[in-house]
Order: C-alpha cells, then sequence, then structure tokens
C-alpha cells in the first residue's frame, strides 16, 4: 500500500532508485508494469476476506550501505568501518600516505615494506604510528629465501616497534621469523581464551600454502622456539589451538607475484579448505577469507562478497592514484593499459627459483629483457661463458657498462646488506651471474618509481589485467583522469558501486525483470556519493 507517493515505472528512475542504496524500495505490479516505490505498508498473506488496496508486491529490498558488506567480524577485528583493505605494493608503492589515507577513511592499507632497507621501514613505521595513532594500519612481510637474514630484520622490528598487524605475501612455506612474530606476547586470559596480540593477514593463491597459514604453527617450529627461550612450553601449547593467520586473502590473477588463479575458482576453494580446517581444529574464531585478484570495478567487488568474501583487497588499482608511491610517468603508464596489456617475467627476490611476477608490457621492454637473462642464467654456469654477442648486448642495452662494473656495485651493495652473497659468489660463478643478473632486476622497479626518463624502456611496473578493468570502467568519467584518482574516491565508489549492484542482484533473484541501466554504476565524486547514502 503506497504512502500517498505513486510508484515510478520509468527505467532510468529505478536505475537511480537502486544506487540509493541507503534506501528501502518495493517493486509493484502496476497494471502489468514494473514500479518501484520506497513508502507504505506491505501486507504479507492469502486472507480471502482482507481489503485488497494498493498494488501487489512483486519484491523488496532493503538498504545495502557499504559499511555493511563483507564480515562484521573482520570490520570489528581491526577497527574498520570497511572490509575494504589496500594491499602491500613492493618499495613503498604501497607509501605512508596511502596507508595513512585509508586509515582515516576507516579502511585498512598495508605499508609496502618489500626491497626495503630496515633503516627506511624503521621511517615507514614511526611516521606512521605518529600519524595515525590508534587508527588501522599493516606493514608487509615478504618471503625472502634469497635473503632470510633481512626477513628476519624486518619481522624483528615489527616486534621492536609494536607493528601489530602484518600482510604475510609470496610465502610457499612457513618460516622462523614470520612463525616468531605471530607468537610474541601469546597468552591466555582468565577464562582461557587464546590472545594472540600480533595478527596476521596471509595473501596466498596455493592451497598447499593456504593450509599451512590455517593450521597452527609447525611443532618443529614450535619447539626451536621454545629451545631458544623465544617462547615457553606453555605458549608453544597455547600456539597449538590457534592458526598462523587471522584472515587469508584469496589472491587470483594480481599484479607482482601471483600464480594467476581464476578468482571464481580460487575464492570457494579457500573458503572449503577453511571450513574443512575449522571441523577439526574448531578454532574460537575461524579464520576469514578475503578476495584479492581482479577487484577493480563494482560489478567484481560485488561479485567477491556475493562469493563469500570477508572482505576485498586491491592492489594494482592503487598504484594508478596519487597516494602511491610511484612516479607520475607510471601512473600514466597504468592508465593507458588495457587488460591484454600485461605479461609475466622473471622475478628479482626469488630470480634462481624461477618465479615470475606479473608486468606491465605496454611502454616498456623489461620484460623481454628479464627473461632473456633469465634464459642466459639457465643455460650458463658464469658470467665468464656467455658468447661476446650476448655480452655485448648485456653490457650495451642492459647495463650501460661493463659486467665488471656491475658486479663492483653488486658487490658493494651486498657489502652492507648481506656479506655472507659475496663470499658466496666468489665460491659460484653461477651465483655470481645470478646476483649480476638481479641487480637489473631489482633496478628496475627503482628506476620506474623514481621516473628515470633514460630508462622508461626498462621500466618494471608490477600490474594485473584489473587495471585494465578499472580503466574501462572509468572511461569518459573524471577517474579517466589520473590526476584526480585519490585511494578513498576509488574505493568509495567500488564499495557503493558494489551495494548498488548487490540490490539489483537482489531484485533479480526475486524473479524481477531489470532493465539494462540498473546493472552499471558510473563513477561518482564524493560529495555526490554521500547522497546515495542518506
Amino acid at each position: 500500500m503506497p504512502d500517498g507517493t505513486p510508484p515510478v515505472t520509468d527505467a532510468a528512475a529505478l536505475a537511480e532508485a537502486l544506487r540509493h542504496v541507503g534506501r528501502p524500495l518495493a517493486v509493484v505490479d502496476l497494471d502489468g508494469r514494473t514500479a518501484i516505490g520506497y513508502g507504505g505498508a506491505a501486507r504479507i498473506g492469502t486472507d480471502p476476506s482482507a481489503e485488497r488496496t494498493g498494488h501487489p508486491l512483486m519484491a523488496y529490498v532493503p538498504a545495502i550501505l557499504p559499511e555493511h558488506l563483507g564480515d562484521s567480524g573482520f570490520r570489528k577485528a581491526h577497527g574498520l568501518r570497511y572490509a575494504y583493505v589496500a594491499g602491500a605494493m613492493a618499495n613503498g608503492i604501497t607509501s605512508e600516505r596511502m596507508v595513512e589515507a585509508m586509515g582515516r577513511a576507516g579502511m585498512l592499507g598495508f605499508f609496502g615494506s618489500a626491497g626495503l632497507d630496515p633503516q627506511r621501514v624503521t621511517a615507514a613505521i614511526v611516521h606512521i604510528q605518529e600519524n595515525l595513532g590508534e587508527l588501522p594500519y599493516g606493514f608487509n612481510l615478504i618471503h625472502s629465501p634469497s635473503d632470510p637474514q633481512l626477513e628476519s630484520t624486518i619481522a624483528d622490528l615489527y616486534l621492536q616497534h609494536g607493528v601489530r598487524l602484518i600482510e604475510a605475501s609470496a610465502y610457499l612455506d612457513l618460516t622462523l621469523p614470520l612463525v616468531r612474530y605471530r607468537l610474541a606476547g601469546i597468552h591466555a586470559t582468565p577464562s582461557g581464551e587464546i590472545v594472540a596480540p600480533n595478527k596476521i593477514v596471509a595473501k596466498v593463491s596455493r592451497i598447499e600454502v593456504a593450509r599451512k597459514f590455517l593450521n597452527p604453527p609447525p611443532t618443529a617450529m614450535l619447539n626451536a622456539l621454545v629451545q631458544s627461550g623465544f617462547i615457553t612450553t606453555q605458549q608453544a601449547g597455547w600456539a597449538e589451538r590457534i592458526p598462523m593467520a587471522d584472515d587469508l586473502t584469496a589472491e587470483a590473477d594480481s599484479g607482482g607475484h601471483t600464480d594467476n588463479r581464476p578468482a571464481l575458482a580460487l575464492l570457494p576453494t579457500m573458503l572449503a579448505l577453511r571450513d574443512e580446517i575449522q571441523r577439526t581444529r574448531n578454532y574460537a574464531v575461524p579464520p576469514r577469507i578475503g578476495a584479492a585478484g581482479g577487484v577493480a570495478t563494482p560489478a567484481s567487488v560485488a561479485a567477491a562478497f556475493a562469493m563469500g568474501a570477508a572482505y576485498v583487497l586491491t592492489g594494482t588499482v592503487n598504484q594508478a592514484c596519487l597516494e602511491s608511491g610511484t612516479s607520475p610517468t607510471v601512473r600514466e603508464m597504468l592508465a593507458q593499459a588495457g587488460q591484454a596489456d600485461v605479461i609475466m617475467a622473471p622475478a628479482a627476490d626469488m630470480f634462481e627459483m624461477g618465479v615470475k611476477v606479473q608486468v606491465l608490457k605496454w611502454g616498456t621492454m623489461f620484460a623481454i629483457r628479464a627473461r632473456k637473462l633469465y634464459d642466459l642464467y639457465r643455460a650458463f654456469a658464469g658470467l665468464e661463458q656467455i658468447p661476446v654477442d650476448q655480452r655485448t648486448i648485456l653490457e650495451r642495452d642492459f647495463y650501460r657498462c661493463t659486467l665488471e662494473q656491475v658486479w663492483e656495485q653488486t658487490a658493494r651493495y651486498f657489502t652492507e646488506r648481506d656479506p655472507g652473497q659475496i663470499a658466496r659468489a666468489q665460491r659460484d660463478p653461477k651465483h655470481k651471474m645470478a646476483l649480476v643478473f638481479r641487480a637489473y632486476l631489482g633496478q628496475s622497479s627503482r628506476w620506474a618509481i623514481n621516473n628515470e626518463p633514460s630508462r622508461k624502456a626498462d621500466y618494471q611496473v608490477w600490474c594485473g589485467p584489473a587495471m585494465g578493468a578499472f580503466n574501462e570502467w572509468t572511461a569518459g568519467s573524471f577517474l579517466a583522469d589520473v590526476n584526480r584518482r585519490d585511494v578513498v574516491t576509488v574505493a568509495m565508489n567500488l564499495l557503493v558501486g558494489a551495494a548498488a549492484l548487490s540490490r539489483s542482484h537482489w531484485l533479480r533473484a526475486q524473479g524481477v525483470r531489470l532493465p539494462a541501466e540498473t546493472q552499471t554504476f558510473r563513477p561518482r565524486e564524493l560529495a555526490e556519493l554521500d547522497t546515495l547514502l542518506q
């Protein structure tokens, strides 16, 4: 029964009504036409004697605000308003400025510590803690099989400075520094609740790795920590009752480290694995599962939440925002990328293992040159065996100096960072070659970040196909201008848009045929988004 306001049948009005996510609406049959109304009352039942007034109710959709999306437990655990995360991008691309913007907006950002030295990470910790105080923030801890001492040092930094939340990424197996971080300060309350002050959000794309994070720390590592005196036997017992990770991000086809998994297959699999382990472990708080990789439009955000994601994590799209720690040139390159403008290339941090990262192929020759370096590494036992013609190409086009000079620079770097690498290189020519090749791979990302114009052809820009999807969605809108992309505006458009599309899905699930206009959500300024929440 309407409240005096006549139902509206116009398709554009229906689409706009669905976008006003803060207002519930009803769909009624108006003489055979689909119509919408905001007010009135509904009578449910089949009493033939009841007075028949108003219009037959076809469907109803409640208000769905952005803060309703995702898992309320995730939001509460991390002090968030929205179940939205800006994932860590290495070398400070997820910058202090970005982390602070996210925290102030009721979202979560992880500072991109990977690739940075301890002094730079320490400075970031101090800066963010001073500026955010009790607001949410986190830092990245990346698996570093080629430099385990650095991983250990960074983990210790987090403990020393009271960083209570980290994103663990690129892990193939658990490491002692990671377990040490997780268990520092573990205790039980008088009621018997196990409390681990340090929280881990694990970003994984493989089932076998996810299983490690969804289970308690390995017994062998617990024993090692007991023997070293880091934890007591009692604390080891408590550790066997909690998972390694509080939250686990199912990372699909993303930029940087990725296994190119399809999100539609990966997320349900991770959810099922969590449920399987929970039936055995019976944790007091089951780990929550979030979604990443391909999250770049309102439709993909809505789909992730509809499939059961506790939260969504974005990456590549944030790199193209003003707060990112990369250069304006890289932002412009990303803003022109299509979904197919990405390619896999050897990773600097796991080069010898053959691990690859997904990068932008448009406007740069990095991927081709990185692959050539890996092919040479596979083919020869040392730098001395590389044929003269190939050596000339490396010195002229890749390094712009002799390989001997590259090694001198590399040795100076490791003299301070990890002298053991130099000693190993002197014993093993192939390892020396790997260090020289990794020097190019490592510098290529910094050339991009520092906007070295003479090195644009060598820029390494981590990028997934989501960037192309984002550019397609924003084409023709104010967000097509890279200078107007800020992380909060992007995030709120994705969340409000996802809420609007979720309302459309709600109606379709009730059998309502909707016009095409209801299936889209165009980017809007923050002030306009606010009106949709009223």
